[in-house]
């Protein structure tokens, strides 16, 4: 069969041969328990077959309970199939499909709770991070969707960022919340580590120097080395000063957040393979009115950059929010 070509999964013959299947498994059951039925017995009497010199086999048929529900079994096996998929392309007198109901189930639940999400989706971000109500509709939503990659307590993990501190890679205003959560992030830190950029001790040189930055233990002479190289390695991205570029998602090397871990092996295998991290859209699946509620709990959590937090918008314990992934660093 040539996998290539897809027409040999939804030709006529596939679909044939599952309702050939499925029928004559039915229909086979029943012929059989009609040659059971039909089956000379001898009642009290062995077969011959004997194991550990008592132990026989009786030639006794099956109790009628036991037979019927065979037979009602066939029975209610055919008439499940007239009446839903089972056979190929036939949908079955009722027309049911999983996808069906799934859409039916969710067009329910949007008339439902639809009105109850968009009151609040007029209102500023501020009022909504205020508002009781808003923040539970809020956890709740994050525990479903974001909690999974950014943990329980909101203290992020390896790749994924804690959003308690005021360090946010692309902006924690509203508007940029918001964005990230609509259209998701992409992070890429490009490869250092082979030449002709830079080989495995200009690598280790840039780190340590990097590290004096933000205040970590670093190798005085490779740091010194290091900043000569960094111009040509690393300010294209990451500035002069090393203090990143929000607007087109670089990280701020000065300061002592470091997504990847602060170690120094951590840090050398950051600069010499690169990082790649992405944050999934959440726009087109969660639609405005939850996107709103969630960009107002995350921005509530506290740890939005610059933006006065509202007296009531504490996080609740065990939550996390939601915002980019950046490369090698939040």
């Amino acid at each position: 069969m040539d996998f290539n070509n897809t027409s040999d999964f939804v030709s006529g013959f596939w679909n044939m041969y599952v309702v050939v299947l499925s029928l004559v498994s039915v229909v086979g059951c029943g012929v059989f328990l009609l040659i059971q039925d039909k089956a000379k017995t001898n009642a009290g009497n062995t077969t011959g077959h004997v194991w550990d010199e008592d132990l026989q086999e009786y030639s006794n048929p099956l109790p009628n309970w036991w037979r019927w529900m065979f037979y009602i079994t066939v029975v209610f096996s055919m008439v499940y199939l007239a009446l839903y998929p089972g056979m190929g392309n036939y949908a079955g007198s009722f027309g049911w499909t999983m996808r069906g109901q799934y859409d039916a189930e969710m067009k329910k639940a949007e008339e439902l709770y639809a009105p109850k999400f968009n009151q609040f989706l007029q209102m500023d971000v501020a009022a909504v991070a205020a508002n009781p109500e808003a923040k539970e509709m809020g956890q709740r939503l994050f525990q479903t969707y974001c909690a999974q990659c950014h943990g329980s307590d909101a203290g992020g993990a390896s790749s994924f960022p804690s959003l308690k501190d005021s360090d946010w890679l692309w902006g924690g205003t509203p508007e940029k919340i918001k964005e990230t959560i609509t259209g998701g992030r992409t992070g890429i830190m490009t490869p250092k580590g082979t030449k002709p950029d830079m080989d495995g001790e200009q690598v280790k040189d840039v780190v340590h120097y990097v590290r004096s930055l933000s205040g970590l233990s670093a190798d005085s002479i490779r740091s010194q080395r290091g900043k000569d190289l960094y111009p040509q390695a690393c300010a294209a991205c990451h500035g002069p000063e090393g203090k990143g570029n929000p607007d087109a998602g670089y990280p701020n090397l000065t300061d002592k957040v470091w997504l990847y871990s602060s170690r120094e092996d951590s840090m050398i295998e950051t600069v010499t393979k690169g990082r790649q991290n992405q944050m999934p859209p959440f726009g087109e699946f969660l639609g405005p009115a939850k996107v709103h509620l969630l960009t107002a709990y995350v921005w509530g959590l506290g740890g939005a950059k610059g933006e006065a937090q509202p007296a009531a918008a504490a996080a609740p314990a065990g939550m996390s929010g939601m915002e980019g992934m950046p490369a090698d660093k939040k």
